[in-house]
């Protein structure tokens, strides 16, 4: 089966991170899926931001936590981080945003949890019952690196595409993947081989390592046969796919 490109962040590499014009781009070269992160406002709204806190993409010019933002002065703040020179103002979208969009195309969405260090209170419920308002379950896979959110998320939905994020060296992923009843793991690149790759597969379990930039390694992993790779720059991933 051919190797899916996920765009990270959407194109992250060549535009603002998490943002609608960054999802669009990817979509408009042809990825197969974009992955997103969410976290939640002090109101209680799923938005689209990587950080728990807000300095870094909004230009330094504002602080603090997420949670501690109503939506309404999230809004306010602008996300175009190291490319505002390039597309001026950019917002930060709420989740049912990217799903109203995503009814205009047949993209697959991974959605990651951000729910290492901030306990967002019913985040995998709101966020379930979202996806299924939006009948988008045959097109999500749901991501963390908290995997006790993807064991609430399985007590949740049976049927939902769940995949276990991790940075270091896991003993036997795919039977960890199982034991949690996910369907796949994400890992950082340089910690998976070919014999895992293999292994993953064989036992039902999908394989996409993030995030792969550089062209030698994209080539390299989709020989590997990858489910998918997840990559800031899905236009170059996807030449090496024709």
């Amino acid at each position: 089966m051919k190797t899916k490109i996920f765009g990270h962040r959407g194109s992250a590499g060549t535009h603002p991170e998490n943002t609608m014009i960054s999802f669009k781009e990817a979509a408009r070269v042809g990825a197969d899926g974009i992955e997103l992160d969410i976290q939640m406002t002090k109101d209680g709204v799923i938005v689209v931001i990587h950080d728990e806190t807000v300095k870094r993409t909004t230009n330094g010019k504002n602080k603090g936590w997420v949670k501690d933002y109503t939506l309404k002065q999230i809004k306010k703040m602008d996300v175009s981080y190291k490319f505002k020179d390039k597309y001026g103002f950019c917002e930060i979208p709420t989740l049912e945003e990217v799903f109203d969009w995503a009814k205009s195309n047949q993209l697959l969405i991974n959605v990651e949890f951000k729910t290492g260090l901030v306990s967002y209170k019913d985040i995998e419920e709101k966020t379930l019952k979202m996806i299924s308002d939006y009948g988008l379950e045959n097109r999500i896979v749901i991501s963390s690196f908290n995997h006790y959110s993807l064991v609430k998320c399985r007590r949740i939905s049976s049927t939902i595409d769940l995949a276990i994020l991790y940075m270091e060296g896991l003993y036997e992923p795919w039977d960890y993947a199982k034991r949690l009843k996910t369907n796949g793991i994400h890992p950082y690149h340089q910690t998976i081989s070919k014999e895992i790759v293999e292994e993953s597969k064989l036992n039902g379990i999908a394989v996409r390592p993030f995030t792969i930039n550089d062209e030698k390694k994209m080539k390299q992993f989709i020989e590997f046969g990858c489910s998918a790779i997840i990559t800031d720059y899905p236009k170059k991933a996807l030449a090496l796919t024709v």
